[in-house]
């Protein structure tokens, strides 16, 4: 641990440089932005705890790359982790008490030793810590108290993973303080599944959490979801002459659980069909086969929805080759291909419930007019609101963030890069 007097000196006089170029990109702009934003973090934990020696650790927002919808059906993902993180400064504690603040909300004082699940906890950071430290300790890791301030800039409700990236954080800081940075990657984004499914109340896969704890692009084999095969692909897509744009269409989640149930669920139509619980389990080229035979037996959707799982499946593995072999424009068309699959057969890009409103078909349509050959675009994440993902050419980045923004508002493209670094402590 350093102390925070210690800590500050070395930010203002930028012997901490390299550590943040390594995380966040060269550039004076950004190395400063990071310089002001450690600053202000270490001087409120001193605030809230006092000065003492900390440890700070940082854990990447995700975005998912390809392989929509295709985790429930034990499929492969393609995912990658970005430079948009939360980090923690981060003090040992007192007794067996935890002390944790995050940004923006009150403060949360907690017992390491009382990890009872509570109802009236559910949807709470609270809820998020104990079922991190339950989940280490049910994996025989060591845990105990801490204080901690987080801050993070990863955008909550744009399909970034703020939530995962909490998750992360936490195991990260439980890794250092307790055994000496020793939880793998892969066990701390279970344990955060674990904490989310069990004490958040929230039944998400995996993908998530993997993406965030990681770093890098992340090929994802979920065939056994509980010992999912994890290969990271060290790839940088600036020095390729792209950024990663997420754009935020202005549309609203609320009221479309009914629409992300039903893709599982029709998906679930057809792999029962073939007397199996998954589509992992059933052949291509048998579902092919018994295209007709499924008409009255599913409904239409399943069969398309079914349709897009395998090829959406066989992509992955397209563009994750694409990446290992520094094949960018191939990985690109692999992109643009799923995009349209998630729209034509998938489905994904509205709700039916709401026709009228149609914000991601809207803005891909925009993207597509202005990019041209300039760049691809997909609807990113689970689908039917939110936001949309572009592999943008450097030289267009600017004018295409302008256009988005003078038609949807300021601040509705983001203009990001891929992180190298899952959980780490920084220093």
């Amino acid at each position: 641990m350093t102390n925070t007097t210690t800590l500050l000196a070395q930010i203002a006089n930028r012997e901490l440089d390299s550590a943040f170029a390594d995380i966040y990109g060269t550039g004076e702009e950004i190395l400063a932005a990071q310089r002001t934003r450690y600053s202000a973090a270490i001087n409120r934990y001193v605030e809230l705890f006092g000065e003492g020696d900390v440890d700070i650790y940082s854990a990447p927002g995700r975005t998912e790359i390809c392989g929509n919808h295709t985790d429930h059906q034990h499929g492969r993902v393609l995912a990658a982790s970005i430079d948009l993180d939360a980090i923690a400064i981060v003090g040992e504690g007192n007794g067996d008490t935890i002390d944790f603040v995050s940004e923006g909300y009150d403060p949360i004082r907690l017992s390491a030793s009382d990890l009872s699940l509570s109802k009236e906890e559910e949807g709470t950071t609270k809820a998020l810590i104990k079922g991190v430290i339950k989940g280490m300790q049910d994996r025989s890791y060591k845990t105990g108290s801490f204080k901690a301030y987080v801050t993070s800039n990863v955008l909550s409700g744009s399909g970034l993973s703020s939530s995962a990236a909490l998750e992360s954080i936490i195991g990260t800081i439980l890794s250092g303080l307790y055994n000496d940075m020793s939880v793998s990657a892969v066990d701390i984004a279970i344990i955060g599944q674990y904490a989310e499914n069990v004490y958040f109340g929230k039944p998400c896969g995996l993908m998530d959490q993997i993406a965030c704890s990681v770093g890098d692009f992340v090929e994802i084999d979920f065939a056994d979801p509980t010992k999912p095969i994890v290969t990271k692909i060290n790839f940088d897509i600036q020095a390729n002459g792209y950024r990663l744009c997420i754009v935020d269409t202005k549309g609203s989640h609320a009221n479309l659980t009914d629409d992300y149930a039903a893709i599982p669920a029709e998906m679930k139509q057809v792999a029962d069909f073939f007397g199996k619980e998954y589509l992992r389990d059933v052949a291509f080229d048998d579902f092919i086969a018994s295209v007709p035979k499924l008409y009255g037996k599913v409904s239409d959707r399943a069969v398309l929805r079914a349709f897009h799982y395998f090829t959406e499946d066989q992509r992955v593995e397209k563009a994750a080759k694409a990446l290992h072999e520094n094949r960018f424009a191939d990985f690109l068309s692999v992109i643009k291909e799923s995009g349209n699959s998630s729209y034509k057969y998938l489905q994904n890009v509205y709700s039916n419930k709401y026709e009228d409103q149609q914000p991601v078909p809207t803005t891909l349509l925009l993207s597509e007019h202005y990019l041209g050959d300039n760049g691809v675009c997909r609807v990113h994440g689970g689908g039917f609101a939110g936001t949309i993902q572009a592999f943008v050419k450097e030289e267009a980045v600017a004018g295409y963030k302008a256009f988005i923004e003078n038609i949807l508002g300021e601040g509705t493209c983001h203009v990001l890069n891929i992180r190298k670094q899952g959980g780490i402590k920084v220093m």
